[in-house]
Formats: structure tokens, sequence, C-alpha cells
């Protein structure tokens, strides 16, 4: 498998694009307005505590509180600390974690006022304000650095237990004790020198960190984390990347610093684009993105899936579509949710969906059909580096499952509810609102004087008024002894109206 880097830069926005034979598989989009917080640290001050929700509300400067949970708050409590040594033990290491001791009231640990070091773990998503936290992280390119927990995790990405024997020992060597690391994927096969260097950086950033907060008031920000192209170049370049493609000589000599400092041992071909069409027309990327912003997702077989986007969900409806199959209906079904299995993980991963996500599969008869196609769906979901959680296939054919959310979606990100229907998804039929007219109108006629009566509406209704609902108005003529005037009006909403003398 091929996979490319495509970063195409503005002075409004940046996007980065990660390819994989030659398709999207994520997209990272950061406009300089809207820099995203994730990873920021603050020094906030709690401004409502929540008993009967184990938690409170902490400025931070931003325009809506920040949300910090009991189970996130950390006050050098010895129980608070084992909670956070059992909730990031590591599962790879094959020990079991110790159950986490209950945790003491929220009421106990925060007081309204305090002010205390905050990291942003959950961008601000719809009404809701940033998800905080108190377990500081510092990432680098190998280790994730837990400055107040006393820790040694290790990916679960890494599968060797020699190597992972191996990371462990040299992280406990050099460590500081009493200090936490995460090692992260990125270091399987790297040297002592290598891990070292990473820390040594960590560490100093930590104590610019902790002299910042000593002498800022809250709420402020203390520091904030990369920018989106060096975070992606951070967390997600690895061996497996062919090439990265860049259409600004500024961020391309950036990439080459970033790399040089942070990665010097590794050497990427780093393509500085020049063509006169845009970067993203010339890799047919612009209508990918585009696809990724539709309720519905064509499959090659002639089936299709629907994705749709709640509050409180993410539904995703199978459907065969104009696939018709060759042997049997079985057959057909099962074809098209193991193409669907396969879309639905892509898809997940474009658009960046997360949360709780319903998958309605076509309903399979046979329980050996079932398990392919629930394993098929393990095996796709391996590639999202978000973690995710899946439940077995219902009798109805349902999946449910969860997927970590960090950020807004794409949808989100590029999309605003319709100011038409105002997020409906749609509006009252022409027909409706001729009958909801003449329902007012018999409320209102009676009590208004005058003869002459004149009706502005949409362009639309005016129509279906003055052609096969006519019928009702001069009813409404006869019986309330009035003329009424119908007036198209091109700049009302459908369900706009007025009723005006004369």
């Amino acid at each position: 498998m091929t996979k490319d880097l495509v970063i195409n830069t503005t002075s409004h926005e940046t996007r980065v694009a990660l390819l994989e034979n030659g398709h999207i598989a994520e997209l990272y989009i950061e406009r300089s307005r809207e820099r995203g917080i994730v990873g920021n640290i603050y020094k906030g001050k709690v401004i409502r505590v929540l008993p009967g929700m184990q938690a409170a509300f902490v400025d931070i400067g931003l325009e809506k509180a920040a949300f910090l949970y009991v189970a996130d708050v950390l006050d050098e409590m010895e129980a608070v600390e084992q909670f956070v040594d059992g909730a990031h033990h590591d599962a790879g290491a094959g020990e079991p974690p110790e159950e986490a001791p209950p945790l003491p009231p929220i009421e106990d640990l925060l007081q309204e006022g305090q002010e205390l070091l905050v990291q942003v773990a959950k961008e601000p998503i719809g009404t809701k304000g940033a998800r905080i936290t108190s377990h500081i992280s510092l990432p680098g390119r190998h280790l994730v650095y837990m400055p107040t927990v006393d820790h040694i995790g290790i990916s679960r990405r890494i599968e060797n237990e020699d190597e992972k024997a191996r990371l462990r020992a040299l992280v406990e060597e050099i460590r500081i004790p009493g200090t936490g690391f995460i090692v992260r994927t990125a270091a399987e096969g790297k040297s002592a020198e290598d891990l070292k260097a990473d820390m040594d950086f960590l560490v100093g950033l930590w104590q610019e960190i902790v002299r910042r907060k000593e002498t800022s008031g809250a709420p402020t920000l203390i520091h904030s984390d990369l920018d989106v192209t060096s975070k992606v170049l951070r967390d997600i370049l690895s061996e497996e990347v062919d090439r990265i493609v860049v259409d600004s000589r500024e961020e391309h000599d950036k990439i080459v610093r970033f790399i040089g400092t942070f990665m010097p041992k590794l050497r990427y071909n780093i393509e500085l684009y020049t063509d006169e069409e845009p970067i993203f027309d010339a890799f047919g990327l612009e209508v990918e993105i585009s696809r990724a912003l539709g309720r519905k997702v064509w499959l090659k077989s002639g089936g299709y899936i629907i994705i749709e986007q709640t509050e409180a969900l993410i539904a995703v409806d199978v459907n065969t579509g104009r696939f018709v199959g060759k042997h049997n209906l079985e057959d057909t079904i099962l074809k098209t949710n193991l193409e669907a299995v396969r879309e639905i993980a892509y898809q997940l991963r474009l658009r960046n969906l997360g949360g709780l996500i319903i998958l309605d599969f076509i309903d399979m008869e046979k329980e050996i059909h079932r398990e392919k196609v629930y394993s098929a769906l393990e095996e796709a979901l391996k590639k999202d580096k978000s973690k995710t959680n899946i439940l077995k296939i219902s009798e109805l054919g349902l999946v449910e499952m969860t997927r970590k959310r960090v950020r807004e979606s794409i949808g989100r990100t590029l999309c605003e509810s319709c100011p038409y229907c105002e997020g409906k998804g749609y509006v009252k039929s022409r027909t409706t609102m001729a009958y909801e007219l003449f329902r007012e109108l018999r409320r209102e006629l009676r009590n208004l004087p005058g003869y002459r009566i004149t009706l502005q509406v949409h362009p639309e209704v005016a129509a279906i008024l003055s052609d096969e609902e006519r019928h009702g108005i001069e009813e409404l003529e006869r019986r309330f002894e009035k003329q009424i005037t119908i007036t198209p009006r091109p700049g009302y909403h459908v369900e706009q109206f007025d009723i005006l003398l004369g």
C-alpha cells in the first residue's frame, strides 16, 4: 500500500490529506481563525462545582466554560493517583489492570475560585464546551510525557513482547523517578539515544510550562500545541509514508526543519508542488471531499449506505440498491454487507465520525454470515488509529459501536445548519402551508377592518393558492365578504407569510 501526505496551505487554511493508494484515508483541516485547541494547556479558574454530576465548570478563557469530570481531577492525592495509574494501565503488557478505588466527591477536590492547570482533551463540539483534564500529557515523537503520574505504558500497537520489555527497561532506566511515560508506536526499534533525546525535550518543555504557570494569572493559555501540519508529522509520519507533497515554499521549509529536528535519522521524499493547477485538484481530492459531505455513498456492486449524523449518535443504513446478485438472496445480502463493511470503516476515518454509532446491516438469516460480517468489520477497523469498540451483530442486523471522538467531524467543520430548514433537513410542503394559511385567515379575517386583504407568501405557495387551492381562497372571500389578493415574495421562506390590509 502506498501512502502519501498531501498538504495544501494558504493564509487562511491548512489542509493535510493522508492518501492510501491514491485515495483520502484521513483529512485534517485547520483554519487560522478556528485553530483547534486539543492539547493546549491553560491555567483555569473553577467557576462552578456540580456535586450531582461529579464535575465542575472551569473558565479557561474561551467563549464557553470547559467541563472537568472528577476522574480528570488530579490534586496530588493518593487515591486519584491510583485511579490514573489504573486508567492508563497498559493492557498489552500482559498484566491485569487493578480495580480503581472509588474517587472522592468532586466538592472535596475543587472549590469555586480555585486555580488549576488543565489540558484540553476534546474540542468544543456542538453546544458542548471543551472537555478538559488535569492529567497533563506532552506528546513527543517517540514518547508521551506524564509529569504528574508515576507510570510506564507501552503502545498496544507494538505487538512483540520482547520489544515491549526492551522499551520498558530503557524508559525505566533513563526517566526521572516519579514521572510517567507512554512509549508510542513510533519508538519500536529505536535506541536509548533516540528515547533520551525525546525525553530531554519533553522534560524541558514541562519545566517551561511550570515556570509560566507560576507567573501567570487565570484564565490564560500556558502552552499551545503544534499546528496541524507539525501535529500530523509528529503523530502519523512513519516509514510507511512514501512522500510528502506540499504547495507552499514556507511550509516546505518548515517541514524540512521539523523533520531534521525531531526525526533526524529518517529520510523522506519531500516535494514542493509548483504547478498552476491547485494541488488538491491535481490529486483528485476535492471530489472525494465533496463526496464525504453527502448522505448517500454508492458501493461498487450497486448497493449503497446512508450516513446520518445526529446530536446523539451516528446512524449508518446499508441497502442493496441496484444490486440484484447472481445466485440467491442470502448471497446477495452477504456480499452487500461485506462491501459495506469496508466502505463504512473508510468513511468513519475520512469523515472523522465518533461517539455512538449504529450500523444497520441488511438482515442475515444465517449465523455464519453474521459472524463473517462481524469479523470483516473488526479487521477493517484495525487501520483506524482512533479507539473503537464494537458489539456483536444482533438478530435484527444491528451493530452498536463507539469510536473515540476528539474533534469535530468533517461535516461539522465544513458545513453549518441550513438557515432555511434550521437543520431539520426538511420544510413544510406547499400544500401544508396553504392549509395553514386557510386556518390563520379564518382566525384573523373576522377581526380585520376593511374590504381588501393582501396575502404575501413564497412564490411556490402563491402558485398553489392561485391554482389548485384557489377554491379555498374563494370560499374565504364569500364567507367573510372580503377580497384577498395573493402577492408572491421571492425573498420569503416557504413557511413565511404576512397578512396585510389593503
